[in-house]
């Protein structure tokens, strides 16, 4: 019995210490009969500075947290106006201080971070406005609704038309 007590003690500190601190979670939909399927890490703000701080303005980020963000189309679609094939893309974003933020759809879909990331797979880059709001989303959070994606992490929140 106590082995049995000692094996249960050490699976548990196991797999509390190991446990994803940013849980994978996933966001379905459909928009003009295209299934829309995203994949991501979902980091929670815990109190950081998010934006210029914990994600660096200007600098390419894997819009999630571990492996990369990414979103499925199983139909071409246009994103914000621009044709993007039927696949599986890692999604990343270059916030910026001011002025439009970029969001990437990337050939490479099975990275870790940005670190494998390189400008010359990228399928689509589109231009977006970030609108910031009053209230904090404390974990971050994608969803497919009927016009596209939404994004909203801290007080920042995208919308990428989808059609």
């Amino acid at each position: 019995m106590k082995t049995f007590n000692l094996i249960l003690a050490l699976f548990f500190i196991v797999s509390t210490s190991c446990a994803q601190k940013s849980p994978r979670l996933e966001a379905k939909g459909a928009v003009n009969g295209a299934q829309i399927m995203i994949d991501y890490g979902a980091p929670s703000v815990k109190g950081r500075t998010v934006w210029g701080d914990l994600e660096k303005y200007g600098a390419i980020w894997r819009a999630g947290a571990n492996e990369n963000t990414t979103i499925s189309f199983d139909k071409n679609v246009k994103v914000n106006g621009k044709t993007l094939a039927a696949g599986k893309y890692g999604f990343f974003l270059i916030p910026n201080e001011s002025g439009d933020w970029v969001a990437i759809f990337n050939k490479k879909n099975d990275g870790w971070g940005a670190y494998s990331y390189s400008e010359a797979d990228d399928a689509l880059r589109v231009n977006l406005k970030p609108e910031f709001v009053g209230d904090v989303q404390e974990q971050l959070m994608y969803a497919v609704d009927n016009s596209g994606i939404v994004f909203a992490w801290d007080k920042a929140r995208l919308h990428l038309s989808v059609e």
